[in-house]
Formats: structure tokens, sequence, C-alpha cells
């Protein structure tokens, strides 16, 4: 136990991989990259990155440090399994060493998936869970795109298993990259919509990571910070999307958020949110933010005080329940997020389903409040 001011603390572990932050950072892939590489690079990014320019400026910086490259740029917005195993046969066929991911969450979670299926030789669903890989995946550099997914940061990875219609989250240190390189300039090319996913993910990591019973005082300064900082600039770069300052502080919201959860982990949210995406395909931001305000309400009596304590970082005074979920619609009201499941594709006759999934996830365990199946289906109808 840690002693500090009088107050016993559990014992905590921290990690994080390497991080470069600031503009301009991307240039320096390739010099670091030099340092991981003997051998061939595999670039994991998509098609909508690859248009806006990002993959071909990290493929240049690889050449520029004499690494030859190969790519894999077909992967989904909601990753799938096939995406993995047609990723990792590439790897393997072109000889890598190192794999560079370029782009949101999901070329990331792709990318970690297809380093340790190409290592281990195992089927995805085996690695499903907790502390399920055995074997590491190659050194592995992030270069997000987004603020909002913190996949650069996190032990985590979420990938759509199409034949059973759900979300396999797998966790382990071993997903941490070794390298994430995080340059505010590429989140310029976010169009309106996705900035604001991004930045409803971003916002429910903070929120999750804060009231997890997991939560310690290295995450808890990540977590408020974070808040704050997607209180003051969302809605900035919402009205203002060229003002670079507040992609940054957006991009270093993420950041910190993303060490929050990766270190606290999240929970209810996260849990039914995953079996949304699983089922509908939905982005997992615009699923989020729809069930903010319900999983509060759910969770405010057995998380008070955080909450209170979250309002106060992100509004300067804090009210109560009703204080917090009505200062949070507003911004969304503002933002043009405040979305009902029913506009992200949820029927009421999927509840069940959804909630069977969402019992069984594994984010569930940090949750402040025990949840039960059907205590999930009145939050998915409410949510409706």
């Amino acid at each position: 136990m840690l002693i500090l001011n009088d107050v016993r603390l559990p014992i905590r572990k921290f990690a994080s991989p390497e991080t470069i932050f600031g503009s301009g950072s991307l240039e320096l892939v390739g010099q670091h990259a030099s340092n991981l590489s003997r051998r061939r690079v595999l670039v994991v990014s998509d098609r909508g990155v690859r248009d806006a320019g990002w993959t071909g400026a990290v493929e240049r910086s690889l050449e520029r440090s004499g690494l030859e490259h190969a790519s894999f740029d077909r992967v989904a917005a909601n990753p799938r399994i096939e995406d993995v195993v047609s990723g990792s046969r590439r790897y393997l066929d072109e000889g890598c060493d190192l794999i560079v991911a370029v782009g949101g969450g999901s070329p990331m979670d792709c990318a970690k998936c297809i380093g340790i299926v190409a290592t281990s030789g195992r089927d995805l669903r085996e690695l499903e869970g907790v502390d399920m890989v055995r074997v590491p995946g190659p050194p592995l550099i992030c270069v997000p795109t987004t603020a909002g997914s913190s996949a650069d940061v996190s032990p985590f990875a979420v990938i759509t298993d199409v034949e059973r219609r759900k979300k396999m989250v797998i966790i382990s240190r071993l997903l941490i990259p070794d390298l994430s390189v995080l340059d505010p300039q590429t989140t310029m090319s976010m169009d309106a919509d996705l900035t604001i996913s991004t930045g409803m993910d971003a916002l429910a990591h903070a929120f999750e990571s804060y009231v997890s019973n997991a939560s310690s005082p290295l995450t808890d300064l990540l977590a408020r910070e974070a808040a704050r900082l997607i209180a003051d600039n969302l809605p900035a770069v919402h009205r203002r999307p060229a003002d670079v300052g507040a992609r940054e502080r957006m991009m270093l919201a993420s950041l910190y958020a993303g060490l929050a959860l990766s270190n606290a982990s999240v929970g209810l949210l996260h849990a039914m949110a995953h079996a949304i995406g699983g089922l509908y395909d939905s982005t997992h931001g615009d699923a989020g933010g729809a069930l903010l305000e319900h999983v509060i309400g759910f969770n405010y009596p057995c998380a008070r005080e955080r909450y209170d304590e979250l309002e106060r970082s992100m509004f300067g005074t804090a009210g109560g329940e009703g204080s917090l979920i009505g200062r949070l619609k507003g911004m969304f009201e503002e933002l043009g997020a405040d979305r009902s499941l029913k506009e992200c594709g949820l029927s009421r006759g999927d509840i069940p389903r959804l909630a069977e999934n969402a019992i069984h996830d594994p984010c569930l365990a940090t949750n402040p409040r025990p949840a039960g199946r059907k205590d999930i289906e009145v939050l998915y109808e409410r949510a409706l």
C-alpha cells in the first residue's frame, strides 16, 4: 500500500508507450523506425487516410531513412477479423519486422492484431478477453490522425467478428505500442462529423476512467485534465475547424484520456457501445455519446463525488447529477451530437441480444456500480 497525506492507496501500475508530441513530428517516423527495423516495414492504414495524404507522408519519411515498406490499407471503418487475417498474411509474405499504423482507431487496432496473429499463428478469437495474448507482436509505431480513439497508447484492441455480429475486446499489455507519434497537424483533415465523434470518444474515456474502480492518483490527474480540455476545445474546433491551437489541445486531451483509460480501464458505457458497434457497425463515439447521460445516471449513486469533480473540471462548479447531465446535453446540442441510439440504428427488438453481449464484455469489470442484464436492458431502452 502507498500512503499519501495519511490516506492509504492501493498499489497501481502505470504503463505507456514512448511518445512524441508536436506539429511536424510525423516527419520523425522514419528516423525512429530505423532503430526498430532491419528488413521491411508494413504500413497499415485505410483508404481515407491515404487519400488525405498522411499514409504517403509516413511512407516518404521511411524512405528518407532508407527503409523499404509494404502497405496494407484495406482496413474497414470497424476492423474485422478478415482484415486482420489479410494484413497478417501480407506482413509475413513481405518479410516485415516492424508495423507502422497510420490513421484512427481502426487501423491502429487492426495493426495491433495483425502483429500478434503474425507472430503467434493463432486464431484471433482465441485471444479475446484479458491477458490471453502470450506471444508479443513485432515492434509497433502508431501515428494517430484523429483526436479521440487513444488506440496509440492503449493495451486494447476492438475487432468485429462479422459471423457472430459482435465486437471482440482484446486486452493485453503486449498490445501497447512501442512508440506513439502525435502530430496535431494530421487532425486538420478530419471533417466535422469525425471531429465530433472522436472528441466524444475521448470524453467517454475521461469519464469512465475517472469513475473506474481501478482508478488511481496517476490516472485521476489525466482524466480530469482531459475532460477540461475537451469542454474548452471541442466546441471551439466545431466553431473554428481551422483553429490549430484547439486541434492541438484536443489531441493532447485524447492522449491524456488514453493514458487514463489504459491504466484504469473503462466501464459500462464501453461495454454497451461495443455491443452496439458489433451488431450495427456504428461508430464508437456516436454510440458512446448517446449512452453517456444514462450511464452517469445509473452510476451516480456510487460515484457522486467523482462525477462532481468532473463537472467542476469541465464547467467550474458542480450542482449534482441533474446539473452535470444538463450541462453535457447543452454541450452536445451545440455540437450537433445529441443523438439517440435509435439514430445509431438500434432496434428495440435487439435489446436482449445487445445486453447479452454487453454483460460479457471485460470492460464491465471496472464499472463503479455492478450492472446486471436487466439494468443494461433498461439503459438501452432509455437511450432509444
